[in-house]
């Protein structure tokens, strides 16, 4: 069976990207169709990979501002030349499973999410903080793009949703049946530590945009006076350090062992934005650590009260300083929830997608 990967963009390092890795693990070999590739931007690995991208790789500033070029990217993926595959596993966050399949072919898209900029237009500028300018510009795109969104998705043979909020949103603007495998966690990677060496700070690892939510944690953890470590950059940080008190420090972007020592030592961690899946509060379960997290989105399928984490139900920083307050991380057990995060290991995502791909 010859394979090829489409993924909508790779110009920064998340979790679709290792979704991606996962994926890629099964089929070294397989070529990447991307719209534009950032090599400074990625692990040194995927300068291994054979990375196919589209017309648009070489335009002025694509790789810092790819928002810029909305309309472009549907020609951008029908123009590439898949003839000869067998099968094509696209994992969109936009655009990607609009590649044209070639005959005989199968077209599987694992669907990170329907593109919250066009069918959650209101919510995403907001909490994109999109400026004046774009505002008054995208309006004119959303409803065409809309229409050819979902033209695309008719012709996929098969969605995987990564969570049930993913599915419904699946459900309601293509109106597709999925499947839901969760997205992988390299547990093996993650090892918690004795209740003697974990430290007294709260912990967030994330990148620093407006629609993570990580004012919430700033605000409500420089309210209620506790260590905050936030460890990630981003064009959200400069606003973020002018509302932060003495005890929120930032430290940047940090190395994967330092990102994993961060998770096993932290207090507990937060997750305050409303996320599609969230492989970050996972990992800190790996680390045998808690999270208090916002209790929309995918943590509802991944965070189970009492057993690996708390849920505050307001996005407020308010609900999540009072969630902070009466946290008590001697109510949880290490072991049981790092158990509880070996439900979403990498080993198992890649059974259960080979099992759609080879079926």
């Amino acid at each position: 069976m010859k394979i090829a990967f489409v993924h909508s963009w790779l110009n920064q390092y998340g979790g679709a990207e290792r979704v991606l890795e996962a994926a890629h693990e099964l089929f070294p070999d397989a070529p990447v169709y991307t719209s534009i590739y950032d090599p400074a931007a990625l692990p040194a690995s995927y300068r291994t990979w054979d990375i196919r991208t589209s017309f648009m790789q070489h335009w002025p500033a694509v790789h810092r501002r790819h928002q810029f070029y909305l309309p472009f990217y549907p020609f951008a993926f029908a123009s590439f030349d898949l003839r000869g595959y067998d099968l094509l596993l696209s994992i969109p966050s936009a655009f990607a499973h609009g590649v044209v399949k070639p005959d005989r072919a199968r077209h599987i898209c694992y669907c990170l999410t329907p593109a919250r900029f066009l069918w959650s237009y209101r919510a995403y500028v907001e909490n994109e903080a999109v400026g004046r300018g774009a505002r008054a510009v995208l309006p004119f795109f959303i409803l065409p793009l809309r229409k050819w969104d979902r033209h695309v998705a008719a012709r996929v043979d098969t969605f995987i949703a990564i969570s049930h909020v993913v599915q419904d949103r699946i459900a309601h603007y293509y109106r597709r049946n999925s499947t839901i495998i969760y997205p992988p966690v390299y547990t093996e990677h993650f090892q918690p530590v004795a209740t003697s060496e974990v430290g007294d700070y709260f912990l967030i690892v994330s990148r620093l945009a407006p629609y993570k939510r990580v004012d919430l944690a700033v605000q409500a953890l420089t309210q209620v006076g506790l260590p905050l470590v936030i460890a990630g950059d981003g064009r959200d940080r400069a606003r973020l350090e002018k509302m932060a008190g003495p005890n929120v420090r930032f430290v940047g972007r940090v190395s994967d062992a330092a990102r994993r020592d961060l998770m096993a030592r932290c207090r507990a961690f937060i997750f305050p934005g409303e996320e599609d899946f969230g492989i970050a509060p996972l990992e800190a379960n790996a680390s045998g650590r808690p999270v208090i997290a916002y209790g929309r989105g995918g943590t509802l399928d991944t965070i189970v009260e009492g057993t690996n984490g708390l849920l505050f139900h307001e996005p407020a920083a308010a609900a999540l300083a009072d969630c902070v307050r009466t946290f008590d991380p001697a109510q949880f057990d290490p072991h049981r929830i790092r158990a509880h995060a070996e439900q979403f290991d990498v080993r198992l995502f890649q059974q259960r997608l080979c099992g759609q791909l080879v079926d």
